[in-house]
């Protein structure tokens, strides 16, 4: 994978997210926090973990160590995600830009939240946080449709064919 995919990728996952964060910003907020029997309880737990995980990788390449998952309880309302995504998302534009070819296949070792040991190549690691949020982003589909709202499409081919 070349540094130009990984910018696409990264740039569907921004879009994806993005897309989701406008339908859930149109729940009121006891259904952002309902228990809605999920991975994640609620809407807003759901989407916390995608956030924090997209935060929790970036700080790993960063060469930051020691950071620990968000706690939902910290965001009690739609506005205090949606405002740490867009520092997030600034964080990971810097972060794409600087990125080199070389950079994308070199082992980079971390620590897991359970203290295990592994090394990966960057580029592999960084598929991975793509893929770990199209997974919860599609949990959250389908408790927005619990709450018997429409969602919207996140198909990777819906935002190739926007592009076009």
């Amino acid at each position: 994978m070349n540094k130009s995919q990984i910018i696409d990728i990264y740039s569907y996952d921004d879009w994806a997210n993005k897309k989701l964060m406008n339908a859930v910003g149109q729940l009121e907020n006891e259904e952002f926090v309902r228990d809605l029997s999920s991975s994640f309880s609620s809407i807003r737990d759901t989407m916390v973990h995608i956030l924090s995980a997209e935060e929790l990788w970036l700080s790993r390449w960063m060469g930051e160590h020691g950071r620990t998952q968000l706690n939902p309880a910290d965001f009690p309302t739609y506005n205090s995600i949606a405002e740490r995504w867009d520092s997030l998302r600034n964080n990971y534009d810097d972060f794409l830009l600087s990125l080199t070819e070389e950079a994308l296949t070199q082992e980079l070792s971390f620590k897991t939240l359970k203290g295990e040991s592994h090394s990966l190549e960057l580029w592999k690691q960084m598929l991975h946080v793509t893929n770990h949020s199209t997974y919860h982003r599609g949990q959250t589909v389908t408790m927005l449709r619990q709450l018997k709202k429409q969602p919207p499409s996140l198909d990777l081919i819906s935002y190739y064919l926007r592009e076009r």
